[in-house]
């Protein structure tokens, strides 16, 4: 489980969208929102739409990972699909806030890495706010007051990567999970592996 989080605008979706583009056993782990949909958006691709009566009776029945309410909107992770990509051998990768890299932490435990996305600047990060045009100014306003709290959550995270440029961002995300699937522990078959050469644990 591939955790990335990052201030609104410092560039975790297009990290996302390009991991999954370039890893056949990624799979993006798909919100259930309040929200309404944003133009282009698509049903149980981009998000699960409900209404909060429907989010509620999830959250009382624990079918959710992680969730929270951001901007007034409540955000979940449903637990079966993310489950269900984990058994066929994928990995899952996160787009959440670190309220809900918190809350993945205490459910998966061992099973997840979190990276955080940093900013090259505030000021850019203005900049790139304004320049995708999807939010009025007040919305802006209010993501750029809370990114600066949520950025004081770094030190939570396991790696942090400052987005300076996208490419070099990408790279470096590709190497995170690169490495991470080597580890030892996340090496299913290699005790098989190892015994049919003789090597003994």
């Amino acid at each position: 489980m591939l955790v990335l989080s990052s201030p609104s605008g410092a560039g975790k979706s297009t990290i996302s969208r390009a991991l999954l583009e370039r890893h056949d056993h990624l799979a993006m782990s798909v919100s259930a929102t309040t929200r309404p949909m944003r133009p282009g958006e698509i049903e149980g691709k981009d998000y699960y739409f409900v209404d909060q009566d429907r989010f509620e009776k999830m959250a009382e029945n624990q079918e959710f990972l992680e969730f929270a309410t951001v901007f007034g909107n409540s955000y979940g992770t449903p637990r079966e699909p993310v489950e269900a990509e984990l058994r066929t051998g994928n990995d899952v990768l996160f787009d959440v806030d670190w309220q809900g890299t918190q809350q993945l932490k205490q459910n998966a435990r061992d099973d997840l890495v979190s990276i955080f996305i940093l900013p090259p600047s505030l000021e850019e990060l203005e900049r790139r706010l304004f320049s995708r045009a999807q939010d009025t100014e007040e919305v802006v306003r209010g993501r750029m007051a809370k990114a600066t709290s949520e950025m004081s959550h770094w030190a939570e995270y396991d790696y942090i990567i400052v987005n300076n440029d996208i490419d070099e961002s990408v790279a470096q995300a590709e190497a995170i999970l690169a490495a991470e699937r080597l580890r030892r522990e996340r090496r299913v078959g290699l005790p098989a592996f190892l015994r049919s050469m003789g090597v003994g644990q």
